[in-house]
């Protein structure tokens, strides 16, 4: 007689463009979760949920936190907007769930702390930020080889995030949501940066900061500059013990999403994605050499998505930790925070070795203490 495999019973909240993929993800694509229940207030979402997941057994709710007292339920996936995920998160840890919430857990950083606080009261449960180029293929060998000192000690990082152009620029009325460019855009390079610099000194933590520089232009959207935000970014942070990371995101890339890292070291260098393709076609025709490239993130991460599902699936059933943890999470939306500040300042933001922030010289004192999340952090 075959044994009966114990399967993760699992939520998701929200069912927009991400949410709507991680429920297929976890009913379809994770043979140890079991999507038992979806939470949405928007009408159509509902009544996509009726046509696509209630026929597999799925229970629709419209209240969250009904969904919550749904039984058996062991963990939600949070892909609801970004302004409840924080909210939604905490109600979650508190009704005894694991939690998978999508980036960022919050644009407010003591939101973010909250949420830290709450996980660290309820040491039983797995709660993390999903961020899915941790889980793709190519960055994942990257990262094995920089943690093997392939490159030597990984010295720059740059990264990028390039949107195709949405022509409805539904993302320019997101933008008084989204944080701003750096949070909503590059919040996954600066993921990245955090994490393939520390592969070089794993035992000294995340890196710290010590400058954080950022431009940008409104090339096509000047209506962003009301939400103090703009369509074209470039960030530069510099971090103790000689790493600097570079940043570049756009609303603007013709051809479509071009996502790519170059981590460089002291004896060499890994490049992911630098030449983006979505085959193996190239189509050699008089006007030139063509090729196909994805057209959004998702075509892009789609594997990485399910990969990460099966990953935060694993680390419940089987007590592990989680791939990705809240401190380093919680540190790059404090990065692209910064980020947008400078951007909107115009000003180059300085930090000491502690982790204050120092202030410019105006005749005061050069320093000033951060709150309790950096001293947290």
């Amino acid at each position: 007689m075959a044994s009966c495999i114990r399967r993760l019973s699992i939520a998701v909240s929200g069912l927009g463009r991400i949410g709507a993929r991680h429920a297929n993800h976890f009913l379809h694509h994770t043979p140890r979760a079991e999507l038992t229940a979806v939470f949405s207030p928007d009408p159509r979402e509902i009544t996509w949920a009726k046509e696509n997941l209630e026929p597999w057994g799925v229970t629709i709710y419209t209240d969250y936190d009904n969904m919550l007292k749904h039984i058996g339920l062991e963990a939600v996936c949070i892909a609801t907007v970004t302004t409840v995920h924080a909210e939604q998160s905490i109600k979650a840890i508190k009704s005894g769930k694991h939690v998978l919430c999508e980036k960022p857990l919050s644009t407010d950083l003591s939101l973010c702390q909250k949420v830290l606080d709450s996980a660290r009261a309820h040491p039983h449960l797995k709660v993390m930020c999903g961020f899915s180029r941790r889980f793709d293929s190519s960055y994942l060998a990257a990262y094995q080889s920089t943690l093997a000192g392939c490159i030597g000690r990984p010295t720059i990082l740059r990264s990028q995030t390039c949107d195709k152009y949405d022509p409805s620029v539904a993302f320019v009325q997101y933008a008084q949501f989204s944080g701003g460019i750096f949070v909503d855009c590059n919040i996954h390079d600066i993921d990245l940066a955090l994490w393939f610099l520390s592969a070089g000194t794993p035992d000294k933590g995340l890196p710290k900061l010590r400058t954080v520089t950022a431009v940008g232009v409104t090339a096509l959207e000047p209506a962003l500059a009301k939400y103090g935000d703009v369509d074209n970014g470039i960030g530069i942070v510099e971090f103790y013990d000689g790493q600097i990371a570079y940043f570049y995101s756009s609303r603007m890339n013709a051809p479509g999403q071009h996502d790519m890292t170059e981590i460089i070291g002291t004896s060499g260098k890994l490049s992911v994605n630098a030449h983006p393709t979505s085959g193996l076609l190239e189509s050699h025709l008089a006007n030139g050499i063509h090729r196909d490239i994805p057209q959004n993130f998702f075509e892009r991460y789609e594997h990485a998505f399910v990969e990460e599902a099966k990953q935060f699936t694993d680390a419940v059933l089987d007590n592990k930790p989680v791939p990705i943890d809240l401190e380093s999470s919680i540190q790059a939306v404090y990065i692209g925070t910064i980020l947008q500040e400078s951007l909107r300042s115009e000003k180059k933001i300085s930090f000491d070795r502690k982790g204050n922030r120092v202030k410019e010289w105006n005749g005061s004192a050069p320093g000033i203490a951060e709150s309790q999340i950096r001293a947290e952090l």
